[in-house]
């Protein structure tokens, strides 16, 4: 009796414990896509290490699904939201009802439309003006500084696409060798990726570098290539495990890291700042860095 006994109170403190640990939503802009998947795992598996209950929701691209997310979490009251942006433009909503519910909320990753975050309401997450630049110099100067340049624009909806397309306009502008031939979006996808560079070999495009906003495009486009046998000088962003393995095969020529794994642990440390009622600025920034294939086996375990 006495072990039967032992057992239920182990049972119901564990039970206990559970019910009094913070929960946290988590809504992503979508679950398939490499990079946001590495960023997922992380906030999982830190939320767990921290003793934090959090719930997955996949918003598939879909603003609305996603605003109806964060309602639900809110009214399933939750301690905290994570909240990774299907439409820039779409944030200031979700701050309001975040505010109004006086739960903190933490954008990762894809940069909020917000001119200001107020109290509560943190951004975790990388500078685009840095990824775009340092891809796009790096890829001048294998060139040489010169050379006509395609651009492949992830979603358009993503401020974090459009600044890093930005980045590389402003890069090639400094080179009078250097001029951008064409930019299309891709959205984030290898596949459409590939699509793309198709399209531009069967159109005759004269192009001698391809820019894309992420290495998924990049590795799209290179797989374009080896079916032309042409050869190009390609670079992506993120620095994927599959990224980094298009670069040690020279599929691709640069790629930048952005850390997925420190992202998600980072808006979780964050998320529970906020819930302990600590102050927090309002952006936590995770710097960008250059990978090449020189250095990039210091950045095969930080991708995993």
């Amino acid at each position: 009796m006495k072990t039967v006994k032992a057992v239920l109170l182990v049972g119901l403190l564990s039970a206990s414990a559970s019910s009094l640990a913070d929960k946290i939503g988590v809504s992503m802009a979508y679950f398939d896509q490499n990079f946001l998947t590495i960023i997922r795992q992380s906030i999982d598996k830190e939320a767990k290490a921290r003793g934090l209950a959090v719930q997955f929701e996949d918003a598939r691209g879909d603003v609305g699904r996603q605003t109806d997310q964060v309602q639900s979490f809110i009214g399933a009251g939750v301690d905290a939201i994570i909240v990774d942006p299907v439409d820039s433009a779409s944030t200031p909503q979700l701050t309001r009802l975040a505010q109004q519910a006086k739960i903190p909320l933490v954008y990762v990753n894809r940069t909020p439309g917000d001119k200001t975050l107020p109290p509560g309401v943190v951004f975790v997450g990388s500078d685009e003006r840095e990824s775009g630049t340092l891809q796009m110099e790096a890829l001048a100067k294998m060139a040489d500084y010169k050379g006509n340049v395609a651009i492949m624009i992830g979603n358009l909806t993503d401020a974090g696409a459009l600044q890093r397309t930005k980045d590389v306009e402003q890069v090639v502008a400094k080179y009078p060798g250097m001029k951008v031939v064409q930019k299309q979006p891709a959205n984030y996808a290898r596949n459409e990726g590939m699509d793309l560079m198709l399209n531009w070999l069967g159109n005759g495009e004269a192009i001698d570098i391809v820019a894309a906003n992420n290495d998924e495009m990049a590795i799209g486009a290179a797989m374009a290539l080896a079916k032309s046998n042409k050869k190009l000088l390609i670079g992506g962003i993120d620095a994927t495990p599959d990224g980094l393995q298009a670069l040690a095969q020279d599929k691709i020529q640069v790629t930048v890291f952005q850390d997925a794994i420190g992202q998600g642990k980072t808006s979780v440390e964050v998320a529970q700042k906020l819930i302990a009622g600590e102050k927090v600025a309002s952006h936590v920034w995770i710097p960008f860095e250059l990978v090449t294939k020189e250095n990039m086996q210091n950045y095969v375990k930080k991708s995993q």
